[in-house]
């Protein structure tokens, strides 16, 4: 394999990765199977939609393949780039989110994604982009440092500085600005990769895909059938808020798909399906609830 761009490999791969992701979260849930939505772009291109609804353990988990051929690069990509302004683009990737029925299981989301443009009489401008988070609502330490353990596995042999550089990039970019609070515990996040060169940074988010099922299902698994009640289910449904509120607000993967004319089903596929909010909501002093923000919510050397 040479070192320039491979758009067909990296789609097989990505595919292969939607697979790979729906397997084990079936296997996780025991009972549900997710449907499939193959869908077309009103332009070029389109995209295949994966949901698990109402199962045993995962109340809604989505895992999204989409492939966009446009003629024009949306402004959520093209802000920092004027020079590719009006140039006709192709843009791929595989996102998750994963809503687990037990409020003791957290929310995560992963996403990888590839964008090639190609300017008049210039040659190809493409980057990588993508990473993953987690979002708790009842804090476990171990689940923490397991999670911050695979972050940094899957950064490893790429240098020594790429861990922290991309977990800060996550607890910065994951924050709620008027919250003023991170939206969980965080991960990794990275965008415009490409002075790796193709190979290493196509490699590097293989890694990240892989990495991802590797901290998130272990977590799962242990927390799936934690006995809980409805003070629980309601705090749940009180911190789904604040995702609700980031992706709507801040979460440049949905403007990016709704700028460049995606399919909005597929788009939303993130939200949860019970969410709540109440006015001026405060935990009580020492509960378990306020551990959450006074312990968790906030950026920590997790290892």
């Amino acid at each position: 394999m040479t070192d320039a761009p491979d758009i067909l490999l990296v789609k097989n791969t990505l595919l292969s990765l939607q697979t790979t992701l729906c397997t084990a979260l079936e296997q996780e849930d025991e009972q549900a199977k997710f449907l499939e939505d193959i869908w077309e772009h009103n332009e070029n291109g389109g995209g295949i939609t994966k949901i698990l609804t109402e199962g045993q353990h995962i109340e809604k988990a989505g895992v999204n393949f989409s492939h966009i051929i446009g003629n024009q690069l949306p402004k959520a990509a093209s802000l920092i780039r004027p020079n590719l302004i009006g140039a006709p683009f192709q843009a791929m990737g595989v996102s998750t989110v994963i809503h687990p029925r037990n409020p003791y299981a957290p929310t995560a989301h992963m996403n990888v994604r590839f964008f090639i443009s190609e300017p008049k009489e210039q040659p190809p401008v493409w980057w990588f982009g993508g990473g993953f988070d987690l979002t708790p609502y009842y804090g476990f330490e171990e689940d923490c440092i397991h999670w911050h353990q695979m972050s940094k596995v899957a950064c490893e042999s790429f240098g020594n500085q790429v861990y922290p550089n991309f977990k800060k990039a996550c607890d910065e970019y994951f924050y709620l600005k008027h919250r003023q609070e991170p939206r969980g515990i965080g991960g990794i996040f990275f965008d415009d990769l490409n002075e790796w060169g193709f190979d290493a940074c196509f490699d590097f988010i293989k890694r990240v895909g892989h990495h991802f099922i590797a901290a998130y299902q272990p977590i799962l698994h242990r927390r799936k059938n934690h006995p809980y009640g409805a003070r629980e289910l309601d705090f749940q449904h009180y911190r789904r808020g604040r995702y609700v509120e980031f992706n709507l607000i801040f979460d440049r993967g949905t403007l990016f798909g709704l700028q460049s004319g995606g399919r909005t089903e597929s788009i939303l596929m993130s939200l949860p399906p019970k969410v709540s909010w109440r006015y001026n909501w405060k935990p009580q002093a020492g509960s378990e609830e306020a551990k959450l923000y006074e312990l968790f919510l906030k950026p920590r050397d997790w290892v």
